[in-house]
């Protein structure tokens, strides 16, 4: 099966994807495009999925580069790609031909670019990473590689919608006690229980920490299975286990 790569106008011309699970060799409960060598999938079989993006994305496999994420607000600059996956969980560079690439299944892949100055950004925001400053520190990294903060875009991937994203009332006072102003991103569910916009809240910290542009694709990787992986979703139909979908950006 052909891979389906979800692009956005934004990040044009340069080379990027957030790929979908369709394309992939692997099978099971992870069928498809099985990304993540941390997951129980084969790891010949990760490796195939793993090779066919990089083909897409026209580097060699070494240089389809991600992190070992830990939903960290750490950000690694590099010149070439690491003999041991940095712990962090966004990547920049200024070299062509190291494609950059984050893991997700929920949380939310963001692809970063300065055109003009030729730095490029990818970043796995989670909650927790995107409360933490995730992706403030991955434009302060761009900066430094001489990137100019009203020119980057970037573009926010297959990612849990707010529809689909229940959490407790403790989550909501985690999110209050940073700034009584993120009530705004959380609905009223059953109960107790609150709905809240991760890409909404993303996209706010974005535009007021000074971006050029800041989309997001508005895919829900909760309620499409044939096309995305859910961490929540196999959570909620007692799977052991779950893909990760790949998302990549090349100068």
């Amino acid at each position: 099966m052909t891979l389906e790569i979800l692009t956005s106008d934004a990040l044009a011309p340069l080379r990027h994807g957030f790929f979908t699970r369709r394309g992939g060799a692997s099978s099971g409960i992870f069928s498809g495009l099985n990304c993540g060598g941390g997951s129980s999938d084969q790891s010949e079989v990760v490796a195939i999925n793993r090779g066919r993006v990089a083909g897409a994305m026209g580097v060699e496999p070494e240089h389809l580069v991600t992190a070992h994420q830990v939903h960290s607000a750490d950000v690694a600059a590099l010149d070439a790609p690491p003999t041991d996956r940095p712990q962090v969980d966004g990547l920049v560079t200024d070299r062509p031909g190291l494609a950059l690439a984050v893991l997700t299944a929920d949380c939310q892949p963001v692809l970063f670019a300065d055109r003009a100055a030729g730095v490029i950004g990818a970043v796995h925001a989670g909650w927790r990473g995107a409360l933490n400053g995730i992706l403030e520190a991955t434009l302060d990294a761009m900066e430094g590689l001489g990137a100019a903060r009203a020119d980057i875009v970037a573009a926010i991937g297959p990612t849990i919608s707010q529809s689909a994203y229940e959490v407790g009332p403790e989550f909501l006072a985690t999110f209050v006690a940073d700034d009584t102003d993120n009530t705004r991103f959380f609905a009223n569910g059953q109960g107790d229980r609150m709905l809240f916009d991760l890409p909404g809240y993303s996209l706010a910290r974005l535009r007021a920490a000074g971006i050029g542009q800041a989309l997001w694709t508005r895919h829900c990787t909760y309620s499409d299975p044939a096309r995305f992986f859910s961490f929540r979703r196999s959570v909620h139909a007692k799977e052991a286990d779950y893909g990760r979908l790949i998302s990549a950006i090349r100068l």
